[in-house]
């Protein structure tokens, strides 16, 4: 159980790396930096073709699937094991049951 909630953990920094990479990149650009090596000399001298930006977009989308989609895997697994173990709560017990 402790090796599943790991994994969630690591999954869910994955999302938020994946989500923030881009902004922090797009920051470096903007203080006239290279955007973590992206444009070598600076956003000025940074020539790009039209479709760069869309196949990045779906390139981080497909990867934000993905990782989702292991998310839901995991989270799935970590039901299943506490359900195993008996301990689950249902929807008509609560915690505090006095």
């Amino acid at each position: 159980m402790t090796g599943i909630r790991i994994a969630i953990g690591l999954i869910i920094s994955a999302i938020v790396a994946v989500t923030l990479i881009p902004m922090l990149v797009l920051l470096d650009l903007a203080g006239g930096g290279d955007g973590w090596g992206l444009c070598e000399e600076g956003l000025s001298s940074c020539h790009t073709s039209y479709f760069d930006g869309p196949e990045l977009v779906a390139m981080l989308l497909l990867l934000l699937f993905v990782i989702l989609f292991l998310l839901r895997l995991a989270l799935r697994a970590h039901r299943a094991g506490i359900s195993r173990q008996g301990g689950s709560v249902g929807r008509g017990d609560s915690l505090g049951g006095g």
